[in-house]
């Protein structure tokens, strides 16, 4: 078991180096120069070449590869004396790190926090940003998973004991629907619908954050303002798990020891509940892990949508300013959520299946 969850991790960590490659290779070849994003079109070629230093922009393409890996790496190589070195142990930049042992007499090995670069706008650490911001997600992304999870099983289950009833088709109906019309689109219609038409009656607001700040520049706790956005970013993975419950459950329906439990005299209830049920979840539960990572970089549109302070909001933000810093850092934590449930359910598998580890 051991060797099996090492070989996923070290499979994650491929796919994570590969993602950082390309991330880099495609916005280090975008027009634009950081330095006047950073100074202004009036800045004299003096200041844009510190500015270009202080990046590393000057140096080989290769070079700034291996910075940029470097910095991302938590254990890490430096120089602890050589200021003008491109490998510096800089303390405004690494700001909490434990040197480890040495190498050469100026090299060191570091233990680090991965270091995202700056925002070229706000000149905030990048990691900084995506803290602040990337827990709203997070609690989006989560409340529209589970809600989409807990409905989709419980209607599939529904729909499929009531098969070819106007219950099952008028489901079959909604999740053509839900798998058809676009998020941001649903967005704009419960937005509009819920939010400013019936907003006496319902109470909900048509943008907002899980925060908002009062007249006195409070912030306070707004768990209302989840609902719209929640349901808008639950609907579609709530049609596509309403159809793949119902399908997996009727066909384990049709297996041999269904019928051999039904010939033993147990209650139709008993047979679904208790033995095809735990069966037919297997697939639905890979759908469900594979859809909330698919649901925190896919929140992008609604967070515009419901003005919701995540960090889909922050990335939208930062490429209208041309600010690739913090979008780099935005792509490599998606990447990194998605490599972390992957290896996180093939582990599962592994422990509940033992074939899997075989393969």
């Amino acid at each position: 078991m051991i060797k099996f969850i090492l070989k996923r991790l070290f499979y994650g960590l491929l796919v994570l180096l590969g993602v950082n490659t390309l991330v880099f290779l495609l916005f280090n070849v975008l027009p634009g120069d950081p330095a006047r994003i950073m100074l202004g079109q009036r800045a004299d070629q003096a200041s844009i070449d510190a500015i270009n230093k202080d990046l590393g922009r000057d140096k080989p393409l290769s070079t700034q590869f291996l910075m940029y890996i470097n910095d991302l790496s938590p254990i890490s190589i430096h120089n602890s004396k050589d200021k003008d070195n491109y490998l510096y142990l800089d303390p405004e930049k690494y700001s909490s790190y434990k040197e480890l042992f040495s190498i050469t007499s100026t090299n060191v090995v570091v233990l680090k926090y991965p270091y995202l670069r700056r925002s070229y706008i706000t000149k905030r650490k990048v990691m900084d940003i995506i803290v602040e911001t990337f827990p709203e997600t997070a609690v989006l992304a989560f409340t529209a998973i589970t809600f989409a999870a807990i409905m989709g099983i419980l209607i599939g289950i529904f729909t499929a004991v009531k098969k070819n009833t106007w219950m099952d088709k008028f489901s079959l109906v909604f999740a053509i629907f839900g798998m058809a019309l676009p998020s941001f689109f649903i967005g704009l219609i419960l937005a509009w619908f819920f939010g400013f038409i019936l907003r006496d009656y319902t109470g909900l607001n048509h943008v907002g954050s899980l925060f908002a700040t009062d007249d006195f520049g409070d912030e306070h706790l707004e768990l209302k303002n989840l609902i719209l956005p929640a349901l808008t970013l639950g609907l579609r993975p709530l049609a596509i798990i309403i159809q793949l419950m119902r399908a997996s459950l009727l066909e384990e329906l049709t297996q041999d020891y269904i019928r051999t439990a039904m010939a033993k005299g147990l209650s139709y209830r008993v047979v679904v509940f208790k033995h095809a049920l735990k069966n037919s979840l297997n697939p639905v539960i890979t759908a469900i892990s594979g859809w909330f990572a698919g649901l925190m970089a896919g929140a992008v549109f609604v967070e515009i949508i419901f003005n919701w302070k995540g960090i889909g909001y922050e990335v939208v933000d930062a490429l209208n300013k041309n600010d690739l810093p913090v979008v780099m850092g935005a792509t490599l934590v998606f990447a990194m959520v998605f490599v972390l449930i992957n290896i996180g359910v093939d582990i599962v598998y592994g422990i509940l299946d033992p074939r899997v580890r075989v393969q």
